[in-house]
Parts: structure tokens; C-alpha cells; sequence
């Protein structure tokens, strides 16, 4: 009974001091940025209602939901200040877990089935993706998210992840400025060489953790180097994604870690130069 008014009295005291609390914020600092460095796309492998069951329940939360309806809307389901659990184990560069500096999106999409002809994924209504690129641009506007962090979830962890999958048109994300692209002349140039002889697998690890991604430099095809590889073919050779090392991936690959980006005029930069 002692323990319990000790408690109820130490409650009151720090009530009491809470409201009380008197903080100047004359001053701010100069040097801070957004917490959030990252924009994480997902796709959900559930229908809509299905989707917020899961997304409202306590495994997992994301900050943003793209709904799959006639007139596609979006739910805002965890803020943007909070921490959202979408990311799970994690690493894209010098950084782990990324759910705790990224800001994660949900599209509801059904994902993928295996049929005997092999894995189909299921495509993106363009309505969809029309209701998705302003929410994209309004956060990598406000947290001022640089082209190569916005990212899938298959980026940042392809052992165990595939979304948003190949059927993702990150394409026209990157005619809008957001991400990176190869520029395709250079490709073509280089698939050319790389035709000739392609790089040997020590070669294709350097560069891919090069880009961004988590792997062992092994010197070895193994499963871990298909699955990141198969990774890297989803967002720029959705063709063709197997996993295996080839001339037009090399090409890719060669120019996005060794030339700068094709954009002529990234979104950040179109908003850095917008008059107020």
C-alpha cells in the first residue's frame, strides 16, 4: 500500500511539473535536418481492407497507405514525426534499420502469384500511381529526401523481399526528377563492351554495394549475390529479372555508380529554385 501512494504521489508531481513547464523557443538551431532520410515504397499482397487490418494491428505500421478503390485515396496511418514499423531488419549504404529514418508507403496491390510458366506480379493501375506521385513529391519536398534514398523495400532488404516488384513503375518517378537513372546511351555504349567480356562476379558485389546495397563480397555467384542482383533488374531491367549476371546489367550498374545523374533538372532541385 506504501509502494502504491508513493507512486500516485510521484504521478502528480511530474503532472504537476509538465504543466507548469516553461520553455523559450526564441532561439533555433541552425544546424538540423528531418529525421527522415528515406522514402521506403511497399506493396501490401492484400486487398484494401485486409491491408488496414494488418496495418492498424501490432506487427506492423506504415506511415502512409495508397488504396487500390475506384477513386484511389490516401490514409495517413502513423505520423510522420513517429517511427512506423514497415522496414524490419534492414541496411541501405552506411545505414541499418532503416524504420527509424525512413518514411514508408504502402500500396495496396496483390503482389505476385507462381504459375507453372513462372512467379506473374500483379501491375499498377495508373490511377493509382497518379494519386501516389504528389504524395511522393510533398514528402521528399518537406524532408528534402535525396534521389538515391528513395528506395523499395526489396532495395533494403532483398533476401527476403520483392516489393514493390518489377511491375513498379520507377521509370516514371525518375521522368518527375526523383530517382536516379541511366542514361541510356551510356548503356548502350557499355553493354556493348560488356558484351565482349563481362566482369567477373567479384566485380558485379564491388559495385552493387557500391550503389547501396547490403552483400557479402564473396567473389561468388551465390544465392545471397542472385537475390540482390534480381533486386537491382526490378527497378531498371523490370524485363528481365533472374538474377543473373549479364551485359545489359553490368551496363546498368557501370553507369549509375561512375556517371552522374541524367536528370537535367531533379525535382529538389526545381523546388530549390521555385519563387516563394
Amino acid at each position: 500500500m506504501k509502494k502504491l501512494f508513493t507512486l500516485i504521489a510521484m504521478t502528480a508531481f511530474l503532472t504537476g511539473c509538465a504543466s507548469t513547464l516553461n520553455i523559450d523557443r526564441t532561439y533555433s538551431g541552425k544546424m538540423q535536418d528531418s529525421r527522415a532520410r528515406f522514402l521506403v515504397i511497399h506493396y501490401t499482397v492484400s486487398n484494401l481492407q485486409r491491408s488496414i487490418q494488418l496495418l492498424t494491428g501490432d506487427n506492423v505500421s506504415v506511415h502512409y497507405l495508397v488504396s487500390d478503390e475506384d477513386q484511389p485515396r490516401i490514409y495517413g496511418m502513423v505520423d510522420e514525426s513517429k517511427r512506423a514499423w514497415h522496414a524490419g531488419k534492414s541496411e541501405w549504404k552506411d545505414y541499418k534499420s532503416l524504420g527509424a529514418s525512413s518514411i514508408g508507403i504502402e500500396i495496396v496491390n496483390p503482389g505476385y502469384i507462381d504459375t507453372p510458366a513462372g512467379r506473374v506480379y500483379a501491375p499498377f493501375p495508373q490511377k493509382q500511381i497518379d494519386v501516389l506521385m504528389p504524395l511522393i513529391k510533398d514528402i521528399v519536398a518537406r524532408n528534402q529526401i535525396a534521389p538515391e534514398n528513395i528506395l523499395g523495400h526489396s532495395d533494403i532488404a532483398p533476401q527476403r523481399k520483392q516489393d514493390p516488384g518489377p511491375m513498379f513503375p520507377w521509370k516514371q518517378l525518375a521522368d518527375a526528377g526523383l530517382i536516379i537513372w541511366p542514361n541510356a546511351d551510356q548503356v548502350k555504349a557499355r553493354q556493348a563492351a560488356f558484351e565482349n567480356q563481362l566482369p567477373d562476379i567479384a566485380w558485379f558485389q564491388k559495385k552493387l554495394h557500391e550503389h547501396g546495397f547490403a552483400l557479402p563480397q564473396t567473389g561468388e555467384l551465390d544465392a545471397a549475390t542472385k537475390n540482390v542482383i534480381s533486386a537491382f533488374q526490378m527497378k531498371y531491367r523490370p524485363s528481365n529479372i533472374d538474377g543473373k549476371p549479364d551485359a545489359e546489367t553490368a551496363a546498368i550498374l557501370d553507369v549509375l555508380t561512375s556517371s552522374p545523374s541524367t536528370l537535367v533538372t531533379p525535382f529538389l532541385e526545381q523546388i530549390a529554385h521555385t519563387p516563394k
